[in-house]
């Protein structure tokens, strides 16, 4: 078992900034048409049912007909209409912003917020995007990782006075460059790293108060928390220090039959592209056992199963969620979520 941490659990929204309707039941199953309006109006009522944080995706393309908002500016709106809650790009995608830029653009958003921005920093990995919009993606996975690691030590020096900023990296450089203002939050925004990466993990130990690891199920979840504790242990870092956090679909419903029908209905969306046999067994009734495809790393069931799965986490060292819920735009299941679940692991 991992250390325990000695952190609140909490609890973040993940926004349906782009539809994927249909059995293949991607991070929004529900959501036949992307609308910016809706999107936003999630957003908004995820904060008042008491989420934490709330966090889009960093995508130029992806979903139905390649339909997302562009991360930085749902962000920017998502600041503008909100007033609490904490504010992230899940995988903030380096190559698509100039880093010094870049950290003049998230300190004038912890302004404009009031302090609640997240740096999540990411190589990201979708090369098709890269390429198609011109953008640099260095074959290489370390030198990816290597240059978004730089970026944030500009950040970093940007970040730490008024002061003009001559910083002479190995891929990034900037003379007498200054971030005035800088951010709200001192001495600077929190930043995360993601991914089970030898050099991530060793970024996260130096420089990170957060960690976030994709849907990979509980064992393997453990896997990767021991080697975040490893390397933080190699440098001398306190483990406990770091927010662990564990970002998953979710579809919460008041009872087994409400879950299959809610199944059914995403299924429906798109009748010509049927789900896979394990998911189409389940619907049919001709089993109980929900696919292991989702059990495996996704958190499904009534408000008492998931949140014997949540605990499960927990006690594996995670005290951090980021949530898509599989029934969004609709509210059901993050209201039940918030009403039922939440309140038993918040004192």
């Amino acid at each position: 078992m991992q250390p325990q941490h000695p952190h609140p659990i909490r609890f973040g929204y993940c926004l349906p900034i782009f539809a994927a309707p249909g059995g293949r039941l991607f991070r929004t199953p529900n959501y036949p048409r992307l609308n910016a309006a809706t999107t936003l109006a999630a957003g908004r009522r995820a904060e008042e049912l008491g989420f934490d944080d709330l966090w889009v995706a960093d995508h130029l393309m992806l979903g139905q007909e390649n339909a997302i908002l562009e991360g930085w500016t749902t962000l920017s709106a998502l600041a503008g209409c909100t007033s609490r809650a904490g504010l992230g790009m899940i995988h903030q995608a380096h190559f698509f912003r100039q880093p010094a830029i870049a950290a003049k653009m998230m300190a004038t958003l912890d302004q404009i917020s009031g302090g609640r921005y997240i740096f999540f920093a990411d190589p990201a990995f979708g090369k098709a995007e890269h390429l198609a919009y011109n953008l640099p993606y260095p074959e290489d996975a370390a030198e990816r990782i290597a240059r978004t690691v730089e970026g944030v030590e500009l950040a970093l020096a940007l970040w730490k006075s008024g002061d003009p900023v001559t910083f002479d990296g190995q891929y990034y450089q900037v003379t007498q460059a200054t971030c005035t203002p800088l951010p709200v939050q001192q001495p600077h925004p929190p930043i995360w790293f993601g991914e089970a990466h030898p050099d991530t993990f060793a970024a996260c130990a130096r420089l990170g108060q957060g960690w976030n690891s994709v849907p990979v199920g509980l064992a393997e979840m453990k896997t990767r928390l021991a080697a975040l504790s490893a390397a933080c242990a190699a440098i001398g870092r306190d483990f406990s220090e770091l927010t662990c956090s564990y970002e998953t679909q979710i579809l919460v419903a008041p009872d087994r039959a409400s879950l299959r029908q809610k199944l059914q209905a995403m299924a429906d969306l798109t009748p010509d592209t049927p789900p896979s046999a394990e998911l189409s067994a389940y619907l049919s009734g001709a089993t109980d056992t929900l696919p292991d495809s989702l059990t495996r790393g996704d958190i499904l069931g009534t408000p008492d199963e998931v949140t014997a799965q949540l605990q499960a986490y927990m006690d594996a060292g995670v005290n951090h969620f980021m949530f898509w819920f599989m029934d969004a735009p609709d509210d059901a299941g993050m209201e039940l979520f918030m009403g039922e679940v939440a309140p038993r692991f918040r004192n």
